[in-house]
């Protein structure tokens, strides 16, 4: 259970408006409200949590009042919503109200549409059992509403002493419809009576009681929650009510009970230590929900008639006591093993801290008795003592209020669905990347023919620029100078990429260098693998050779049963008349101890042979723990290479990107430098040479333009070819990490095959130890066998020795008295007769003992036989549940598509019901009720319910 804590009773306070007979009579509308939690009568003040007013409609009252409480009964905790008032107060309106009006129903009505439509839409690994009773306490005995033949039923207590009614009806539901026509089917057996203030009035207590019980398919997690909903009979004065008769006698009873009540709320209101519950039965059966385990929230029913003003302040004096009172509520789970263990931890380590707590105080205390002092920081730390046990009971309650889940597992490394999408994403944005790098190139050609048209255009400013000589002249330092500039700068640029170039030379080599780090991991990789299979072939032979001598130790028992049946029989059938009879079985059981010392030697072989194959089961486990780890470390040593692989490529991107940006920032500079000299020559030739004509100059301009064309040109040229290169160079780091992936995938297919290899040795481990415990039965059965035998033939051969010896005798002294006595007396006859009685009966208890021996052994396959045979109807039906859970997986599937295209055209009321109301019946979130089940899981479920 969940930590508990305590929460006051929720009492709320409702009026209802003036009847007719009311009005009539010309009463006044006495309550005077002041805000939402208060309301004044005669001048006097009245708190609580909620009061409503007369105008209040039932959703609204439903929505502030017991909605909550839903959620609180799923999550496990238990509820109780009762109304009191007097009689014709509006009780059974607010809690029935019209049964089937969606405006005008109460608060049963709609509660268990709510949980239903709540259950609808939880978590589908939820499964909830639902039952509902409904009875009445009439003339202070329960009778039960849904089977009017249970009269006068006894409240008894459960376990936990919680109180229940025994023998009441419990009906199992799974719809609304199956709710109202249990409610309506117990409404029809109520007791009701015509008063002179009210045409129908209740006179019983009613409770309607559901209990859910819900279950977590894949944690084991079961909760339970109970909700009491109580309609309890009004208090009446018989002088308002004209009460006569058989309805007089009913009210007495009710206010009887209703007295009593008053008398419990008045006892847990003042703290009293005996709290009168037995005095009535209406109190015994809500003993839970008056001071328990229980969130109970009290409707307090008025009337606003000045006629009724008396009892009016009596029921709200009622409900403010029955404010004051506590509940401690707790979850209602039931723990799983792991949680039942993880709390036995905890106990055990409070009580191992509370022991030396105890052992410190012990000590101390001798101390100061026997006169020592003890100094402060060898003194109890009483504050540090109770923080360590307050987090021990911190932590003991978190355990017991989170469930805990079933821990998921790893069998084996493998791509999941998102793995996959992410490769194919990689993939995509690579050949993204190639489809840019093919653009960039059209682009670049692009730019190309752009240039082109400038230079084109630079000739018409060449043009141009010979009007705006003097202009030039005058600039023509300071450009030299940018030149000069220019050129350091160039000359940096430079260094900086043979740098570049000498990075991206390392970075390759660093590629190589982990990808032979790579390969050579994948060599021992499979160096691991063939030793294991090695490890599996002597595991094997190991088995055969414990087969080979499982058979010896059998053919051996069977020659050795045979002999000693053998002997048995031998000694049983020769007559005991000769002396040489002796000598034959000294040498059956010479025989009979040789082949019992020759199993035994067996024996001891068999137990050494054993112990070697444990040893070498320890090795191999232990082997296959190191290969585990050492195949986890090759897994993080690829994960680093993948991560490296990725650094170098954004590393080779950027370096291109700087590369490409330097070497247009050349291009520019070089064209600028040629288009400034060619200015420099041609004013040159014009102040030297004026009398060349113009034509001339401007041929010399266009060769100098031609030959920066031709290296422009070949600069393009070289930076494609660099390109192309850039672009194997990407293709090979593609294919690389491709062949990475692939060796990835291939060891963690390796690493499943050694998973299960791993398991089928330690199955054939445990049918090792099996056989080993087989043969140690055997042997503990012989050696009683060896025994038994044993004591049996010393009595044999005492009795042999005792008959020659006397036979001997009595012939010496038959010799001596031949003359005088040839006959033997009578009582050596009968002794002769008795000896060879014993004989005969010993004889066929040894031949009794073989027979049974014979019979157990006969017994042991026919035993190993059964015990195979059930275990391969274990398999079966495990087997055949795994396939009904699939199956019923597959339908829960299919039935919820089928509903989501009925639902908003088929009401949940049409549905038929099942034939059977006392069936559990499951109900999962997401399935309409009536829709039809598997019928495997329904057994199951019904059987575990």
């Amino acid at each position: 259970m969940a930590d508990p804590a305590q929460c006051s009773i929720k009492v709320v306070c409702r009026f209802r408006p003036l009847n007719s007979s009311e009005v009539a009579r010309g009463d006044k509308y006495i309550p005077k409200f002041n805000g939402h939690d208060c309301v004044h009568i005669a001048g006097k003040p009245y708190y609580f949590d909620h009061v409503f007013q007369s105008n209040t409609t039932q959703v609204e009252f439903y929505e502030a009042v017991a909605q909550k409480i839903v959620r609180d009964v799923l999550e496990g905790y238990n509820g109780t919503i009762f109304a009191y008032g007097q009689t014709s107060s509006g009780k059974t309106h607010t809690m029935e109200g019209k049964l089937h009006d969606p405006d005008m129903m109460g608060i049963i009505p709609r509660i268990v549409e709510d949980i239903f439509n709540h259950i609808y839409s939880m978590d589908e690994n939820l499964e909830f059992h639902i039952k509902v009773s409904y009875f009445e306490i009439y003339l202070d005995k329960i009778r039960d509403l849904l089977d009017v033949t249970k009269v006068n039923l006894s409240v008894h207590e459960d376990k936990n002493r919680v109180p229940f009614v025994k023998g009441c009806t419990e009906r199992f539901v799974c719809s609304p419809d199956e709710v109202m026509d249990a409610i309506d089917e117990g409404k029809n057996n109520r007791h009701v009576a015509v008063t002179n203030m009210n045409e129908h009035s209740s006179r019983s207590h009613s409770i309607f009681l559901i209990h859910i019980k819900q279950e977590n398919t894949q944690t084991e997690q079961k909760m339970t929650g109970k909700l009491y909903l109580v309609d309890l009979a009004g208090s009446e004065k018989v002088g308002k009510t004209g009460a006569e008769g058989t309805v007089l006698d009913e009210a007495k009873m009710i206010n009887k009970s209703l007295s009593s009540l008053g008398i419990v709320i008045s006892a847990l209101a003042e703290g009293s230590a005996h709290i009168p519950y037995r005095d009535s039965k209406m109190t015994r059966i809500l003993q839970d929900s008056l001071g328990g385990n229980c969130r109970t929230t009290m409707v307090i029913c008025c009337s606003p008639s000045s006629f009724n003003d008396a009892e009016t302040k009596s029921t709200l004096q009622f409900g403010q006591r029955a404010k004051t009172i506590k509940n401690t509520v707790t979850l209602n789970v039931e723990l799983t093993a792991e949680q039942w263990k993880n709390k036995w931890t905890r106990e055990k380590e409070k009580n191992k801290t509370l022991r030396c707590t105890v052992t410190w105080l012990e000590n101390e205390l001798n101390r100061w008795r026997n006169g020592d002092s003890v100094p402060v920081e060898e003194q109890f730390d009483k504050e540090k003592a109770k923080a360590e046990v307050q987090a021990l009971d911190s932590a003991l309650n978190n355990d017991k209020a989170a469930p805990t889940a079933a821990p998921s597992s790893l069998t084996g490394v493998k791509l999941t669905g998102a793995e996959k999408e992410k490769c194919a994403a990689e993939m995509a944005k690579l050949y993204k990347e190639l489809d840019e790098k093919d653009d960039e190139i059209n682009q670049q050609s692009q730019l190309l023919e752009k240039l082109k048209e400038q230079m084109l255009d630079q000739e018409e400013l060449l043009n141009s620029s010979r009007c705006d000589h003097d202009t030039l002249q005058t600039e023509l330092n300071r450009l030299l100078a940018e030149n000069e500039a220019s050129k350091e700068e160039v000359k940096e640029v430079l260094q900086a990429l043979e740098e570049l170039a000498v990075n991206y030379d390392q970075k390759s080599q660093e590629v190589e260098d982990k990808t032979k780090e790579f390969e050579a991991l994948s060599e021992e990789l499979n160096q691991k693998s063939s030793s294991l299979a090695s490890i599996d072939s002597e595991l094997q032979k190991l088995k055969e050779m414990t087969n080979h001598q499982k058979k010896r130790v059998t053919e051996m028992m069977s020659s050795l049963l045979k002999d000693l049946a053998e002997i048995g029989i031998a000694v049983g059938s020769n007559d005991i008349k000769q002396q040489d009879s002796s000598g034959l079985i000294d040498e059956e059981f010479t025989v009979a101890r040789l082949y019992i010392s020759k199993m035994k030697s067996e024996v001891k072989t068999m137990v050494k042979r054993s112990k070697q194959l444990e040893s070498s089961q320890a090795e191999s486990v232990q082997n296959m723990a190191e290969m585990e780890r050492e195949l986890a470390a090759c897994r993080l040593r690829i994960s680093q290479h993948e991560a490296k692989i990725k650094s170098l490529t954004d590393c080779v991107l950027t370096v291109e990107q700087k590369k490409r940006q330097l070497e247009e920032n050349v291009d520019s500079l070089s064209e600028e430098i040629v288009r400034i000299k060619a200015q420099e020559k041609v004013n040159t030739m014009e102040k030297e040479n004026e009398v060349q004509s113009t034509s001339q100059v401007k041929e010399a301009v266009e060769k100098q333009i031609q030959s920066q064309r031709e290296t422009h040109q070949r600069q393009i040229s070289s930076l494609r070819d660099e390109l192309d290169t850039k672009d194997k160079l990407i293709t090979e780091l593609q294919d690389l990490n491709q062949e990475i992936m692939l060796e990835q995938e291939r060891l963690r297919v390796e690493h499943e095959k050694l998973k299960a290899a791993d398991q089928d040795k330690n199955r054939q481990l445990q049918e090792l130890t099996m056989l080993l415990d087989k043969q140690e039965q055997a042997r503990q059965d012989l050696k009683g066998l060896e025994e038994t035998l044993t004591r049996e033939l010393q009595t044999l051969h005492n009795l042999r020795r005792l008959f020659v010896q006397d036979l001997s005798t009595r012939v010496k002294k038959n010799a001596k008295r031949d003359s005088e006595e040839l006959e033997i007396t009578t009582a050596q006859k009968q002794k002769i007769c008795f000896l060879e009685n014993n004989l005969q009966q010993l004889t066929k208890v040894h031949k009794q003992l073989v027979h049974d021996n014979a019979d157990l052994r006969c017994e042991i396959p026919k035993m190993e036989k059964r015990l195979r045979a059930t275990a391969e109807r274990v398999k079966a039906l495990e087997a055949a549940l795994k396939e009904a859970k699939e199956n019923a997986a597959r339908d829960q599937k299919r039935y919820q598509q089928e509903v989501e295209r009925i639902k908003d055209t088929v009401k949940p009321k049409n549905m038929g019901r099942r034939a059977s109301a006392q069936i559990a019946k499951p109900i999962r979130p997401g399935q309409l009720p009536g829709a039809p089940l598997i019928p495997s899981l329904n057994r199951s479920n019904f059987n575990s319910s």
